[in-house]
């Protein structure tokens, strides 16, 4: 099979390979994110519990139940861990990081109704259990909120952080369905849907807690090129996981062939196909003919021919630009958890 560069549409290019395959860094990384997350995760779930309190009445019930079922907090955690690593005070960077977990949480909302998705984090999706209305109308007032909670510390930059994060994110998704069913889809285009759609709330948070740190200007280039760089590796290594086992991952695969989004894994083994075979998957996938038999089939075939795998080599060209971003940061225990962070996401397997 040619799953080449050019064969791929440019789809693979090389990662460093000290970022690749070491389990051993995986596992201590995950250790010390694990230790940190129990430290921090009660506070930032009280910040969350009270701010959803104060949403409108009708809105409060869809938003309590995806924004208080779980979630890995990942961006809460990344403000506190870079406002602290800049010197800052402990003083809002909860709030902000609650902030940014409620715009995140509103996304979810607004992507589940639009992709009809009938499942979040193994339950049913809010829109299938409050209705459609309910569930847009609670993303609205969640994402209102948060920009309230951000405007209230009186501070134009981190106003205009989270603003231009919640525009990107919306221009991210309205350019993923532009080219839904589209396999023509390379990878620069590929790497600027996922920009918008996921790294920009990263970028984010890390830039509010620079930001909050009064770290200064060049300080708060570094912690926004940190957060960019490990939400593309981190939305790369998201769209692998869908083709893994879900006895590997703990959740349903295939939904981004269900839902007709090209990645990297699918792209890259349409190019490994004779011309006739993937002349017949393109037709099908482009016309939405795959049945749930076909993703079944074609998941495990990307994912034993190594496609999934190969499709997540560029998250450590991106994983690496992190690591020179961290570069600038001042040395602190949070900078080693923020390098720990980038380690689990090149690594993670759920």
């Amino acid at each position: 099979m040619d799953a080449s560069p050019a064969a791929s549409g440019g789809l693979r290019p090389e990662a460093p390979r000290s970022l690749r395959g070491d389990r051993e860094a995986a596992r201590r990384a995950a250790g010390a994110i694990d230790a940190v997350l129990a430290r921090e995760q009660p506070r930032i779930n009280a910040e969350l519990r009270r701010h959803t309190a104060e949403l409108p009445e009708h809105a409060r019930a869809p938003a309590e139940y995806l924004l208080l079922s779980g979630g890995k907090r990942l961006r809460p955690l990344l403000t506190l861990l870079t406002g602290r690593a800049f010197g800052g005070p402990d003083a809002g960077l909860h709030t902000l990081g609650a902030a940014v977990e409620m715009l995140h949480t509103a996304t979810l909302l607004h992507d589940d109704v639009l992709d009809n998705a009938p499942l979040r984090r193994g339950r049913a999706a809010a829109h299938i259990r409050f209705g459609v209305a309910p569930a847009v109308l609670a993303g609205d007032a969640m994402l209102a909120k948060a920009l309230l909670l951000v405007s209230e510390f009186g501070d134009p930059r981190l106003t205009a952080c989270v603003s231009e994060a919640v525009m990107r994110t919306a221009e991210g998704e309205i350019a993923e369905f532009a080219r839904l069913r589209d396999t023509s889809l390379n990878h620069a285009e590929y790497v600027r849907i996922i920009t918008g759609k996921t790294a920009w709330m990263l970028r984010a948070s890390c830039e509010l807690g620079a930001l909050r740190a009064a770290a200064g200007e060049e300080a708060a280039r570094a912690a926004a090129l940190f957060g960019l760089k490990a939400g593309i590796a981190f939305q790369i290594v998201d769209d692998v996981l869908d083709y893994y086992p879900c006895e590997e991952t703990g959740k349903p695969k295939g939904g981004d062939l269900r839902e007709g989004k090209c990645t990297p894994p699918l792209l890259l083994y349409l190019a490994s196909l004779p011309e006739d075979k993937a002349r017949r998957l393109r037709a099908d996938f482009e016309g939405g003919r795959l049945g749930e038999a076909d993703v079944e089939a074609l998941c495990g075939e990307i994912y034993a021919g190594g496609f999934a795998e190969l499709a997540r080599e560029p998250a450590g060209i991106h994983l690496a630009e992190a690591a020179r971003a961290l570069a600038a940061f001042p040395p602190s225990p949070e900078r080693d958890l923020l390098d720990n962070i980038r380690h689990y996401i090149l690594t993670r397997t759920a």
